[in-house]
């Protein structure tokens, strides 16, 4: 009997990862999308009248099980991934892809589905259930419902292709990540690296038996040489290797795919009859068009430009004086702003390092999480996970009611891609009166420990820490009825808002003093550090903003535009970057082909989502601040109407009924320090 074919039989429901076998993921997609077809059936073949409850409910609850292997096996695709499931998830992907098609083109379930939302004015429906109603609609008119059968023909074609060539770009920045490697012999090129960082390259030579230190393209490995190694042609060795991923005309060049995934989104918006993949996106989101994106980006660039260059001659003139740097370029970025920060601040992030041990950080999460929203993490070794680093935590609240089963996963390791995320084993719903509880995780790439020291974090590294930990909470404290309304369901430019709200913390005494304590004495970080980050927070924020803004315009430069014409990645994005240039432009470097976020995860058209969350982190965070750091009846407003609703209602309407107010860019841009 396959295990995936069942409910399970472990805590809570819990996946059961070390009893599932690789070869069983296949037949049971095949299974689950049979089963999911036959609940299809049972709706469209009912004779009785369509209405809410045996058309749009018994829609939203079909699938169950597709979902849970879905969830399952994708995780494990992006976090202990190796070439069997990449196999797999290329021959799975066309067939998901078909079903969901199935069913978005099933023209008797939509004439069921137009039917009770054609007689909505009459039903006495819920806040949700009007929004579950308005999205079933819209899902299938959106995907092609409304075509005839020859144009629903080209878009399974579109869809199917789609799906396959994106898996496949996330397989070669994967595999260019992994096939990677700088091996120093010399110590004199490991001159300015901390100690942590010089014992970890050790440490991962001695694992692939060479002699030496060894660097590699993750985070850990590649941010902290970047940050602190002098020797300039190293880095720039580095640099050009980071920058080069999907971009070198071999068998992992990610050039064609790139322009092959904007055509093919173009073509299927233009099917269904929108100006351009962006107008499709935006749609759906809380900015609605293209140009209300374009005149946000621009808005904040016009804000942000003359601090942003005041900041790069000030870095330009810190160069040359110190080293005699004629031309500063990308590889000397973090560098010198390291430099530059040391001595403006008088301090830097080695310092802080000691006050940060993982453990510690992730108590204190926890704890912030505790004051805010009344949650009790309880460690358990009941619960099977994937790899041995992985973490398992029953989420409690103050009555010791299960509230989320919780996932955590912190180190880098081959089969795991680069970067941050959050995700989710099992959504959370109510069926049949019982409120299902989810499975969430988060899964980061940190600092391993070493023989001789524990995993200390960045300051950078803390943030992100509290960043997916507050996309956690939002899927943690989902309250919702219908699973494809639940946790961070909502729209992708009001997702990062929990997250964002959260790395605020971060930057308070009263949440540091619950946990940044030194690793060997115990000692709390002391005031002046604490002073000191508070004071580097606004540090280059000009050339961090114009960072960020020129990955949103590069974005929309892809997404906002007929790219039928585009023939050359490199020309596209050098055009893309002007407004927002500083450092001169690396030939050997090209990001669209290693653009993840655009075109391998769901942020096309939503990059700028980030800027835009800030806007509201930054406004929402100012209304604790007005009151309280822990205010109870704020973090109950905020439980009440942003983490527990998902997309429940219009994310608007919920931030106003949180907040009193709708948010203002100015908190912003004076946390920023970019206020004149």
């Amino acid at each position: 009997m396959n295990i995936l074919d069942s409910r399970f039989d472990t805590p809570y429901n819990t996946a059961p990862f070390s009893k599932i076998k690789t070869d069983a993921f296949l037949p049971s997609f095949v299974k689950a999308i049979e089963t999911a077809k036959k609940e299809i059936d049972q709706i469209v073949e009912n004779k009785a009248a369509p209405t809410f409850e045996n058309t749009i409910e018994a829609l939203d609850y079909t699938g169950e099980q597709l979902d849970r292997i879905s969830s399952i096996f994708f995780n494990l695709n992006a976090a202990e991934t190796n070439e069997d499931i990449q196999k797999i998830a290329q021959e799975v992907s066309p067939l998901l892809t078909e079903f969901s098609n199935d069913v978005a083109l099933n023209t008797a379930l939509f004439e069921r589905v137009k039917s009770v939302y054609n007689t909505k004015a009459s039903l006495s429906l819920t806040e949700e259930q009007k929004t579950l109603l308005d999205k079933k609609y819209k899902g299938f008119s959106r995907n092609g419902a409304n075509l005839n059968a020859d144009q629903k023909e080209i878009l399974r074609v579109i869809d199917k292709e789609q799906s396959q060539l994106q898996l496949t770009f996330g397989e070669n920045i994967l595999a260019e990540t992994n096939r990677y490697e700088l091996l120093i012999t010399e110590v004199s090129d490991l001159e300015g690296l901390p100690e942590g960082a010089i014992e970890a390259a050790k440490q991962m030579a001695e694992e692939k038996d060479k002699k030496g230190w060894l660097l590699t393209l993750d985070y850990p490995s590649y941010v902290p040489f970047m940050t602190y190694a002098k020797n300039r042609n190293l880095r720039k060795q580095l640099a050009l290797a980071f920058g080069q991923k999907g971009f070198q005309n071999d068998n992992l060049d990610n050039q064609d795919i790139v322009l092959k995934i904007t055509q093919l989104r173009y073509k299927r918006a233009q099917l269904l009859g929108y100006e351009t993949h962006a107008h499709f996106v935006l749609e759906e989101r809380m900015a609605k068009t293209p140009e209300t994106v374009r005149t946000f980006l621009e808005d904040l660039l016009e804000k942000a430009q003359p601090a942003a260059k005041k900041e790069f001659e000030e870095l330009e003139n810190f160069a040359k004086n110190l080293d005699n740097i004629d031309r500063l370029e990308k590889w000397d970025s973090a560098y010198y702003s390291e430099k530059l920060k040391q001595e403006r601040f008088n301090f830097d992030d080695e310092q802080l390092k000691p006050y940060f041990k993982l453990e510690n950080v992730i108590e204190g999460a926890f704890t912030v999480a505790q004051k805010l929203f009344g949650l009790q993490f309880v460690q358990t070794d009941t619960i099977d996970t994937y790899h041995k680093d992985v973490m398992t935590y029953k989420v409690e609240d103050s009555k010791q009611n299960l509230v989320a089963i919780f996932y955590a996963d912190f180190f880098p390791r081959a089969g795991k891609r680069n970067g941050a995320w959050m995700t989710s084993y099992k959504s959370q719903y109510v069926k049949n009166t019982k409120n299902e509880r989810p499975h969430v995780s988060i899964v980061c790439n940190f600092t391993k420990p070493t023989s001789t020291k524990p995993s200390l974090l960045t300051f950078n590294e803390v943030t992100t820490l509290f960043h997916e930990f507050g996309h956690a909470l939002h899927g943690m404290l989902a309250d919702t009825i219908y699973p494809s309304l639940s946790g961070t369901s909502v729209a992708w430019d009001f997702v990062e808002l929990p997250s964002q709200i959260m790395e605020n913390w971060c930057y308070e005494k009263e949440a540091l003093a619950l946990f940044a304590k030194h690793y060997k004495t115990g000692e709390s970080i002391p005031m002046e550090l604490i002073d000191k980050i508070k004071a580097a927070s606004t540090f280059q924020q000009g050339m961090q903003t114009l960072r960020q803004l020129s990955f949103g315009l590069l974005d929309m430069s892809w997404h906002g535009v007929d790219p039928t014409e585009i023939t050359n990645v490199k020309q596209h994005e050098t055009a893309a970057f002007l407004e927002t240039q500083l450092f001169p432009d690396v030939a050997e470097n090209c990001m669209s082909t290693a653009f993840a976020h655009i075109f391998q995860g769901g942020y096309s058209s939503g990059y700028y989502s980030y800027k835009w969350a800030e806007v509201l982190d930054a406004d929402a965070f100012e209304y604790f601040k007005e009151n309280d750091l822990f205010d109870p009846e704020i973090a109950a407003a905020f439980k009440t109407h942003v983490l527990s609703k998902g997309g429940t209602q219009d994310p608007l309407e919920l931030y106003v009924k949180f907040r009193g107010q709708k948010p203002k860019a100015e908190a912003l841009l004076k946390r920023s320090g970019l206020l004149n």
